[in-house]
């Protein structure tokens, strides 16, 4: 049985060889690659939702380098601290699996028996997720409508993605914990200074959600020597400054050899309450 359910009527999808089917009879197609698409076509608000192809490229190659190896390690810590013997393990808009992968591999070496699914916008990072990662179920979805039953996730990790605490809230189960990956106030603030003419810091904050209490904030920080020019431009690429920036601050930046910048983050870590 899949952890994943029919987005058209929410029963439980059974996985065969090539097909995903629900005893409605609904079925969908597994992609070559491995991932499923459970996204219904009056939730998409574009004809290729989610990252493109550039922005899952640079972001492979920059994570590939192992640059932010420093925020795996901490998640990786993270979920060993609090997932269960036996854990549903959802990553929330899980991008190429990198963070799936590490934080799956890591119960599975502490002898954890981990059952894992990511979900993503964008088909061509879950492309690269699903040969990343052969045991864990990805399907192209919105985290704002999960295709995952109520309380069926002992850890919920969302990395950078858009915040949908409602549903987060509905299927993590009582007791389960949910980690929230945030820049912190100097996150990349040397590339934003040759960015831009005025670059601001990050808000440091902490907000309560509904239905979840704060166990822990804690920090992943590393300063990172860049003296790679492609490495410089796909940690651009990868961001949302490479289309929100002026060209006169694009040009600044593509000038440069080498680039020395903070890589900062604030792992929230909420619990989920018992109803």
């Amino acid at each position: 049985m899949s952890l994943f359910l029919c987005p058209i009527c929410g029963a439980p999808l059974t996985r065969e060889a090539q097909v995903y089917q629900c005893p409605g009879g609904h079925s969908y197609d597994v992609a070559r690659e491995g991932y499923v698409h459970l996204l219904p076509a009056n939730r998409k608000h574009s004809r290729q939702p989610g990252d493109d192809r550039d922005m899952v490229a640079a972001r492979s190659r920059f994570l590939g380098g192992g640059w932010y190896g420093h925020l795996l390690e901490t998640l990786r810590d993270l979920a060993l601290r609090y997932a269960p013997g036996e854990t549903v393990f959802l990553d929330a808009g899980c991008g190429e699996g990198y963070y799936t992968a590490g934080v799956t591999e890591a119960l599975e070496a502490a002898g954890r028996t981990v059952r894992s699914a990511g979900v993503d916008l964008s088909k061509y990072a879950l492309k690269k997720a699903a040969r990343r990662s052969r045991e864990t179920e990805f399907a192209v979805a919105s985290v704002y409508h999960l295709p995952v039953a109520d309380a069926a996730a002992d850890l919920l990790l969302d990395c950078f993605a858009p915040l949908a605490a409602e549903e987060y809230r509905r299927v993590v189960k009582p007791g389960g914990v949910f980690l929230y990956v945030v820049p912190a106030p100097q996150h990349l603030m040397e590339m934003k200074d040759v960015l831009y003419e005025n670059p601001y810091e990050n808000p440091e904050q902490q907000v309560a959600y509904g239905g979840f209490s704060y166990l822990d904030v804690v920090p992943a920080e590393q300063v990172l020597r860049l003296e790679d020019p492609q490495a410089i431009q796909d940690l651009l690429g990868m961001t949302p400054y490479a289309w929100k920036t002026p060209q006169a601050g694009l040009e600044r930046l593509a000038a440069l050899e080498a680039l020395t910048v903070t890589a900062a983050f604030r792992i929230h870590v909420f619990r989920r309450e018992a109803d």
